[in-house]
């Protein structure tokens, strides 16, 4: 059959049609045609941590968020000796983390993460990342002569301890990395919105980190939080990083009919998808600009009356975002111009201007423990200033939260 035309078969028949496939082109009064991954189901991007070994590569990655009926049921992690590929693929079942064994010291390894869905279907893909396996060095026997300084035997430093992350902000924006809820570094990203930034001298051990950017108006993302197990004597890299976009509205109430203006900054060139929470859920697409300025006007003559909400995530590469935060605004009577967000003080633990689930995670790493140095001046300024994070710190979260 040919598209356009008839099916010869006797028992049924098929129309086809070329027809527009374009969002909002379609000039139908009888049927609507939904197409791209604007309505339908996908699954966000995992970034993926690498940590060099003797023989080995440990691998750990963020779990993927399926939408609109998506969900993530396993993982694949591709392995190459040469970037691109081809890849030998490893069925893991449902898991976060992989180490690869077997490997030859001094040789570059490439690795992928393939998101699979219930039925072993690929539906998402990580970026690649790299990781070279080296093994101890043997010091030095420190022989016969020779004057000055000791013989072997010495200490000798095989690498930093550490991690290195990189991804993707908005241009020549602010990027804020924090450990276990204490501020551990600031960069800025290049004009083409990727960033690479490097912590070094840490302690062995397990840490959650958190990173946000903040864009030319001084939005700051939502949070993009994930824990790693830092090893002696490597460097852990995080790679693939998607920082969400950042979203404002121009009025916190809109009449009924009106426009609103929806608009944030992303990577440059993105697909932009906004969502509108109604009764019914909207979805918008727009590109952002060579700066990564999103714009759209939306009719509001489509929601009802009251309380809604609207948020963004960005699309580039085969990359997706996680969802941006959440503005709130009303559909009423009347046009209200949307002020700026008032900064709380109190609860902010994070100093972001807000007080939500990212401090009372912050707070909860930190309950019943002894504080840090460097956090007990935060519990003063933000809680109750007793030195210690209790019940009473959480009643204080839960009259300021902002949400």
């Amino acid at each position: 059959m040919n598209a356009g035309g008839y099916g010869s078969s006797s028992n049924f028949k098929l129309f086809g049609v070329i027809s527009q496939m374009s969002i909002g082109t379609s000039t139908s009064l009888s049927f609507g045609d939904n197409s791209g991954f604007l309505y339908f189901p996908f699954a966000s991007t995992p970034s993926v941590s690498t940590t060099p070994g003797n023989g080995q590569v440990s691998l750990s990655w963020t779990l993927s968020t399926g939408y609109l009926g998506w969900s993530a049921s396993g993982y694949s992690v591709g392995q190459a000796t040469v970037s691109g590929g081809p890849y030998t693929y490893t069925s893991l079942g449902n898991v976060n983390s992989s180490i690869r064994t077997g490997l030859t010291n001094s040789t570059t390894y490439y690795f992928v993460i393939l998101v699979k869905d219930f039925f072993g279907n690929s539906i998402a893909t990580s970026t690649e990342v790299s990781a070279t396996p080296s093994g101890p060095i043997t010091p030095p026997s420190g022989g016969g002569g020779g004057g000055g300084g000791g013989g072997g035997g010495g200490i000798i430093t095989v690498s930093e301890t550490g991690v290195i992350f990189s991804g993707r902000a908005y241009p020549l924006s602010k990027v804020t990395f924090l450990k276990d809820g204490q501020l551990a570094l600031s960069t800025i990203a290049g004009p083409d919105s990727k960033f690479e930034a490097k912590i070094s001298n840490l302690t062995p051990g397990d840490y959650t980190f958190s990173v946000y950017g903040e864009d030319k108006s001084g939005l700051r993302s939502s949070h993009f939080t994930f824990s790693i197990s830092i090893t002696s004597g490597a460097l852990t890299r995080i790679s693939g990083i998607f920082i969400a976009p950042t979203i404002a509205v121009d009025k916190s109430e809109v009449k009924r009919g009106d426009d609103i203006i929806i608009f944030g900054q992303s990577s440059p060139s993105s697909e932009i998808i906004i969502n509108v929470n109604s009764e019914n859920e909207f979805f918008e697409k727009v590109s952002s600009d060579k700066d990564g300025i999103y714009l759209r006007s939306f009719d509001t003559s489509v929601l009802e009356i009251g309380n809604h909400t609207t948020k963004s995530k960005a699309s580039l590469g085969g990359e997706i975002s996680s969802f941006s935060n959440t503005v709130g605004f009303k559909v009423g009577t009347k046009n209200v111009t949307a002020k700026p967000v008032e900064k709380v003080t109190k609860c902010d633990l994070n100093e972001d201007g807000r007080c939500n689930l990212v401090d009372f995670s912050i707070a909860a790493y930190w309950y019943k423990r002894t504080l840090s140095t460097e956090f007990i001046p935060r519990e003063k300024k933000h809680l109750n200033g007793d030195g210690k994070v209790d019940l009473v710190d959480f009643s204080i979260m839960a009259y300021y939260w902002t949400g």
